[in-house]
């Protein structure tokens, strides 16, 4: 039970030591840079506050958690956003900027810091109007001419030459030639032999 108890002692000891050096590391560190922070609202970042926080006296990066909020109000002060907590830009020391985003329009900006020191900004910042993406075209769409199909091919018919003359033989011809001759030969001797016998028959007949 001893043992117990003066484990829980020494526990609450070094919590106590630990809360009594964070309580004296604040003071030491507003000593060394001041006691007062610069704030400048820088603009925006696709309607994220953008701001630059730095130690007043010697403008050193503020390495602890930066306790701040940011409020928003448009120029009638119709409309407020926030408050939004400052979060560290990512890839700088002296960055700071809202996780939350602005809607389009003209905004009063107003940024009030706590800890580890005071500090205080304001700033008009316009955030305008982002057009959509315009959309993708669409691929048009390709019509396709209907395969003709081919010609039947036409047979033309071989053109028929015209028959070439015949042309006649010679020795046709003089066989030809010898026929007529024959004929006209034999007929003449009908004729002779004819006219002979009736000369004949005359030449009796005058005899009786």
């Amino acid at each position: 039970m001893r043992t117990h108890h003066a484990s829980r002692t020494r526990t609450g000891f070094c919590l106590l030591l630990m809360l009594f050096a964070q309580a004296l590391a604040v003071p030491a560190t507003a000593q060394a840079h001041g006691d007062t922070v610069k704030v400048v609202v820088t603009g925006q970042r696709d309607g994220h506050v953008t701001t630059e926080i730095t130690w007043e006296n010697d403008g050193d990066a503020v390495e602890e958690t930066v306790a701040a909020t940011v409020n928003a109000t448009s120029p009638d002060g119709s409309r407020s956003l926030g408050p939004w907590p400052l979060v560290r830009a990512p890839g700088t020391r002296t960055g700071w900027t809202t996780a939350e985003v602005l809607a389009p329009g003209t905004w009063k900006v107003t940024v009030n810091v706590g800890f580890p020191a005071l500090g205080h900004a304001e700033r008009e910042v316009q955030v305008p109007v982002v057009d959509p993406s315009p959309p993708s075209p669409r691929p048009t769409p390709t019509t396709t001419a209907p395969a003709t199909s081919a010609p039947a091919p036409t047979t033309t018919a071989p053109a028929t030459s015209a028959p070439a003359p015949s042309r006649t033989d010679p020795a046709d011809e003089r066989g030809d030639r010898a026929v007529g001759w024959s004929l006209a030969g034999l007929a003449g001797i009908v004729l002779a032999g004819t006219a002979a016998g009736v000369l004949l028959r005359r030449a009796r007949a005058r005899r009786r």
